[in-house]
């Protein structure tokens, strides 16, 4: 790629008027790409590119001094360039501008802001339970808020944190490496002061006397402890769903086991016909199996999505060869294959089980915190045992968009309810409303993105083609949008993570 092809030189100006249209402009100074954005009178140069996986953030929405990546949501400081919501962690870059009546020149980089200091009263010790998107997520935020105590964070996975979207994704398809999997380089855990703990089980905690008890006998004692522990895959109550050969995908170790067991596979029947269930459906179909997918229900995904959407993502597998076998209980399955009620047998070299998960709260429900599908927490996700808060896959929360109760098993979610644990560990109060995100990709022809919960609704407004793979797809309760999910509408999705934010500030 050219200069030419990366837009304007910046540091020779752009007009102000150039800015009116869409407020952004994407152009570069010297070899980096940088994005000018308008806010007002105001005018920010920031890097062009989210450090998350690459979206353009021209293609994005900026809200007040902030702009968000269209991809994944991340969204950063115009002023400052840090990363202020998952998944990205890295902070942009950012340029100093000058004006002169409708001339503006982007100069010398800045250099990052100074780190923040922590005032009197905070924590000494804290703990972290958990190393997936939560855990990991709390770790990274207490440092970068300039938190000086011990920060311990304890897996009982034997590999550092990774990103666990790819196991279902491009990991399982072979198009990113084992390098591609861990969330930071080795040295950054020392680096920051996170002692980092792999292959660590937890056997109590004493919440009274706040000590957390492991394997082996050892006690840390904590002035905070908070639990990502996060969920486990259901394996069904049927003969021959414990076989060590019959697969699940939560771990990275999950993950190579399927890859390995597919490259002599020729077939794999998926149980389940949920998210996870057919991005592996997708990503086997990509390794060249033949694959059956069976589920109970009349059609995939029809309770998350709707009719419309789901009969879309049904024929996009079904157009690259994926089987589909609905309606369908399974009696039996074992390493070679499945057997439905009725005795019809599916032979497969490959069985995976998708069947969804389930929150790890036995931990927790033994030191007598309140547990209801899920760790219940209150609006700073602090849980029923002062001092102890839970962060993830594991929490249910009270979450003011819908009004309910809920609890999430998103990466984003988990991400960002641990930066937000983080915060109210430091003794911030922040509460937790954010907004629930989520993306699902099939093949690479169909991206699916959803903000908002909408576990049940009574109205479905689509605008645009479902067919096409251009529309947004709207879920009402009583008249009160719960959810949208768009298909290749990137910007409306953002709008409406907006509309929903907007809609809990207070009124002039």
């Amino acid at each position: 790629m050219g200069k030419d092809d990366k837009g304007p030189d910046l540091t020779q100006g752009v007009s102000f008027a150039a800015l009116s249209a869409k407020g952004m402009v994407a152009g570069r100074v010297g070899a980096e790409a940088v994005l000018l954005v308008r806010r007002g009178e105001a005018v920010f140069a920031v890097g062009a590119t989210c450090p998350h996986l690459g979206a353009p953030l021209v293609d994005g929405l900026a809200v007040g001094e902030t702009i968000r990546c269209p991809w994944h949501h991340a969204c950063f400081s115009l002023r400052s360039g840090e990363a202020l919501a998952a998944p990205a962690f890295d902070a942009l870059g950012t340029w100093h501008v000058e004006r002169d009546g409708d001339r503006i020149w982007v100069t010398e980089r800045l250099p990052p802001p100074p780190p923040r200091g922590i005032g009197a009263g905070a924590p000494g010790r804290i703990v972290i339970l958990g190393g997936g998107a939560a855990g990991f997520a709390a770790a990274e935020r207490l440092r970068r808020e300039g938190f000086g105590g011990t920060v311990t964070l304890l897996s009982d996975d034997t590999e550092q944190p990774y990103d666990r979207t790819l196991l279902s994704k491009d990991y399982l398809i072979g198009r990113v490496p084992e390098a591609g999997l861990p969330l930071r380089p080795d040295g950054f855990y020392e680096a920051s002061g996170i002692e980092l703990r792999l292959g660590i089980t937890a056997t109590r905690i004493d919440a009274a006397r706040q000590r957390l008890h492991l394997a082996g006998g050892e006690v840390l004692p904590f002035d905070r402890l908070l639990l990502a522990t996060g969920a486990e895959p259901v394996r069904p109550k049927l003969p021959g769903a414990a076989d060590p050969a019959v697969l699940v995908l939560r771990t990275a170790r999950d993950c190579r086991a399927i890859i390995q067991r597919s490259a002599a596979a020729r077939t794999a029947v998926l149980v389940g016909a949920g998210f996870i269930g057919l991005e592996v459906a997708a990503a086997l179909r990509e390794r060249g199996l033949r694959v059956t997918v069976v589920a109970p229900e009349a059609e995939p995904l029809a309770r998350i999505l709707g009719p419309d959407l789901s009969a879309l993502v049904r024929r996009e597998h079904e157009a690259k060869g994926v089987v589909f076998r609905l309606g369908a209980k399974v009696a039996s399955l074992g390493a070679t294959g499945v057997v439905l009620e009725g005795g019809e047998v599916l032979v497969a070299d490959l069985v995976v089980i998708g069947a969804g998960v389930t929150p790890r709260t036995a931990l927790a429900e033994a030191a007598g915190i309140r547990t209801e599908d899920g760790l219940l927490v209150d609006e700073y996700l602090e849980t029923s045992a002062p001092t102890i808060f839970a962060a993830g896959d594991v929490a249910r929360w009270p979450d003011p968009h819908s009004g309910e109760r809920i609890r999430v098993e998103h990466w984003v979610v988990a991400q960002r309810m641990g930066q937000v644990a983080a915060l109210n560990m430091l003794g911030r109060r922040k509460p937790f409303d954010v907004v629930p995100f989520f993306w699902s990709r099939h093949f690479d022809a169909l991206n699916i993105g959803m903000i908002g919960h909408a576990p049940s609704w009574d109205e479905i407004a689509v605008e645009g083609e479902v067919a096409a793979r251009r529309a947004v797809v709207r879920y009402r309760r009583e008249g009160r949008m719960l959810a949208t999910a768009t298909v290749d509408r990137d910007l409306d999705n953002l709008r409406t993570e907006q509309a929903m934010e907007a809609a809990l500030e207070p009124g002039p």
